[in-house]
């Protein structure tokens, strides 16, 4: 879990998706002080449109909005008290997102035209608008897609990000669900996976190891990263571990959607509560720790976007006075729970990899080297690879599935 935020608003870009010749707006700290990138969650996806029964799908999301707000309280109801005119019947697509995008500029809503797009795109049965038929833009819509697209506007204006509303995003190729509060993976956070996917293939060249690896994975939110990684290394085995029941439950569910339950174990643990972190010796010493902790320095949330504030889990992203408190933690567990010459990797703040340098330089005796820093998409340090050397303190259990640690139900 965890952020790369940045102050300002959230973005709905994919990594590299910013045509050439124009300012990645989603890179500027409008405050200057502090970077927290998280707040940037792609929304541009390359994906063709869904089949299906359109009468089905209406009825099922006819459901969603006529049920109650997935949270209590007036932020988390699925429609705010104000209540914008009615769209004139015979309205197109085009002319629908045309007509939200003026609505969403005239309230400040970030990325206005991405935002209606994307909710005029979902009613239509489509997952971007780019995807629809040029014969679907410009046909009318029906009276009760006209509704719901209204609707899902409605939560818009209430500040909901696009993932919520949608109830599911793309991470890495996977198409995820998505559910309030657990935190909304962001597009940089694809590139900590890509480059877990680099080491792993270049040590197994070097050494010919058989077999996939161990990986174990803190804070896992909806499960982007392990599943993610899974997908890749067919024959690698994760360990998943969060803190928070919605996001071992929204990682399970996903885990079940893609089919890839059978290698992973996802269990509810704190790994900064004393002693929890020999629940995870049973499993065996790993070959991989990855975790996108919460990084974003304490005094930076009140600098987040309203969009973050207001429906991502704050425990998912603050970090602490340094934004440290998780990081010193895992540096902490990772010669306990690493085989020799296994990898931590770590999404960070830029700020941190001095600081992790230096605390790291102060405690020789944890084994533990910084041996790399990596750029992010708008060329901040944002991922660092740590490696263990020394003998193992762990108690390694070669056999999957492991016993089920106890207090740690999977």
């Amino acid at each position: 879990m965890g952020l790369s935020g940045w102050t300002g608003s959230p973005s709905l870009r994919q990594v590299g998706s910013t045509p050439e010749g124009q300012s990645r707006d989603l890179c500027l700290s409008p405050s200057g002080a502090s970077d927290i990138a998280r707040t940037t969650w792609g929304l541009g996806r390359a994906r063709g449109s869904l089949p299906g029964d359109m009468e089905l799908w209406g009825g099922m999301l006819w459901a969603l909005l006529s049920g109650p707000g997935r949270r209590g309280g007036t932020r988390g109801r699925a429609f705010s008290s104000w209540r914008p005119h009615r769209p004139q019947a015979g309205l197109s697509a085009t002319e629908l997102v045309s007509q939200w995008t003026a609505v969403f500029e005239k309230r400040g809503i970030p990325e206005a035209r991405e935002s209606s797009e994307y909710i005029v795109a979902h009613v239509l049965g489509a997952q971007t608008f780019q995807s629809l038929r040029p014969g679907l833009r410009s046909k009318p819509l029906t009276p009760w897609q006209l509704q719901c697209v209204q609707e899902l506007s409605s939560r818009r204006l209430q500040r909901m990000p696009v993932q919520y509303i949608l109830g599911e995003w793309d991470f890495c190729g996977l198409n995820l669900k998505m559910a309030p509060p657990v935190f909304i993976p962001r597009p940089e956070t694809e590139e900590l996976v890509e480059w877990v996917l680099e080491e792993v293939a270049q040590k197994s060249r070097a050494v010919g190891a058989q077999g996939g690896p161990l990986i174990l994975e803190v804070g896992c939110g909806s499960g982007a990263i392990s599943l993610s990684l899974l997908s890749q290394l067919p024959q690698s085995r994760v360990i998943a571990v969060d803190k928070a029941g919605a996001a071992i439950s929204l990682a399970r569910e996903n885990a079940q959607r893609l089919q890839l339950q059978d290698r992973i174990r996802i269990a509810p643990l704190d790994v900064t509560l004393e002693g929890n972190w020999a629940h995870l010796l049973p499993w065996g010493p790993m070959d991989l720790l990855v975790s996108n902790p919460p990084y974003v320095f304490h005094q930076d949330m009140e600098q987040l976007a309203p969009e973050i504030r207001s429906y991502e889990d704050p425990a998912a992203l603050d970090g602490g006075e340094k934004g440290m408190d998780v990081i010193v933690h895992l540096l902490a567990l990772a010669p306990r729970l690493l085989k020799d010459s296994g990898s931590l990797f770590l999404e960070v703040d830029p700020r941190h990899p001095e600081l992790v340098s230096s605390w790291l330089q102060s405690r020789p005796g944890l084994s533990l080297e910084l041996v790399a820093v990596r750029k992010d998409f708008c060329g901040r340090p944002r991922f660092l690879h740590i490696q263990r050397s020394g003998p193992h303190g762990g108690c390694p259990v070669d056999t999957w599935p492991a016993p089920q640690p106890a207090g740690v139900p999977g």
